[in-house]
């Protein structure tokens, strides 16, 4: 057959063919130098391969290099834990007057993005208190806000305060029955337990021993509620909003 009778497609197929097997005898014969090449020469070599080569990549955009891919595995114990850990650095000791060294009147729990503190007792509580948190530091608050059930607690503009992490309010409209509900217990320890019951006078769970006071707090260490009893009630996080937006203070 001529090369007159290819077409264009058969043409082309033979100058593909022809590199090809031109492309293979030249490495061939480039591997045979090499072998027979002194050292020198193929340490030279050998060092432009690498170096072109690390060009290349070192130009080569991010975005067209082949990623990894990771992927992160959150337990549910990792939540829990976390929660509980929060919820450890906002709970605080409230004590009388301008002194640390007497017995805690009650427990609160500190409001980060409020500044303020809020608790629930069924004695009355000065007007005066010094607040210490978690990490051992302290700082004087005074009453701002006093409902039937909490009190709340306000610092001043200039007061040092930690920063810990900010909890949301959980509505009681947004609770359910069989959630899972965390506390910090009277002797520091982690209690765990769930809601049975939401009604009109609070949320009722079986997470007993928790100080009245402290906050009941989801498995994201959002707050649910505040302890008014050590059998497992807590007034609802909406009564905390609405002490904290109130523009007078109600009467106990």
């Amino acid at each position: 057959m001529n090369l007159e009778d290819l077409n264009k497609t058969q043409l082309l197929l033979l100058t593909v063919l022809v590199n090809f097997v031109t492309s293979i005898a030249v490495g061939v014969l480039t591997v045979s130098l090499l072998d027979q090449a002194p050292p020198t020469i193929t340490q030279t070599v050998n060092r432009i391969v690498d170096h072109t080569v690390e060009t290349i990549a070192s130009t080569t955009p991010l975005g067209l290099l082949p990623q990894k891919e990771t992927t992160v595995v959150i337990h549910d114990e990792d939540l829990l834990t976390a929660a509980l850990a929060a919820d450890l650095s906002r709970t605080v000791s409230i004590y009388a007057g301008k002194s640390t060294t007497t017995q805690a009147l009650a427990v609160g729990t500190y409001l980060p993005k409020s500044k303020a503190v809020v608790t629930a007792t069924n004695t009355v509580l000065p007007r005066e208190v010094i607040i210490v948190f978690s990490d051992g530091s302290y700082a004087p608050a005074s009453v701002s806000r006093t409902g039937a059930t909490l009190t709340i607690y306000g610092f001043a503009d200039a007061a040092h305060l930690p920063k810990v992490a900010v909890p949301l309010l959980i509505a009681k409209s947004d609770l359910r029955q069989g959630q899972t509900v965390l506390g910090i217990g009277e002797n520091g320890g982690a209690g765990t337990g769930i809601i049975s019951r939401v009604s009109e006078d609070g949320i009722h769970t079986n997470l007993s021993g928790i100080p009245v006071g402290a906050a009941g707090v989801n498995s994201s260490g959002n707050i649910i509620g505040i302890a008014i009893d050590s059998l497992g009630t807590f007034a609802t996080a909406d009564k905390i909003s609405a002490l904290l937006t109130a523009t007078s203070s109600p009467a106990k």
